[in-house]
């Protein structure tokens, strides 16, 4: 039987999620992405806390203009957050979802802001 969409998202996630981890030094910036808004967090796996999050339903996030656009500043806004909090380097955890649109715009902003990964 044929996998759901939904299913083969979970089933790159776990497999992506096997290889990459986030420390306090070196935290995973998350995306979760549903069909209106975008997501976005700094989290220490080690700790199993949330350093930083930022969301396009946030009232400091630019939410006019295309979803792509709204993206972007959100990427931009998480990456203002994580350097206020002393955090330069991350590593990109996409979560299933192709690096491609919306993905992609977020991760430009974060590196615009001034993150590396």
């Amino acid at each position: 039987m044929a996998l759901s969409k939904l299913e083969k998202r979970i089933r790159i996630k776990r497999r992506v999620r096997g290889k990459i981890s986030g420390s306090s030094e070196l935290p995973r910036l998350s995306v979760y992405k549903s069909n209106k808004e975008i997501y976005a967090q700094l989290i220490d796996d080690k700790n199993g806390t949330t350093l930083v999050s930022a969301s396009s339903r946030e009232k400091g996030v630019d939410a006019n203009g295309t979803k792509t656009e709204v993206s972007a500043a959100v990427g931009k806004a998480i990456a203002a957050k994580a350097v206020a909090a002393g955090i330069e380097s991350i590593v990109f955890d996409r979560n299933g979802f192709v690096y491609h649109g919306r993905v992609k715009a977020l991760a430009d902003g974060a590196r615009e802001g001034g993150l590396k990964f």
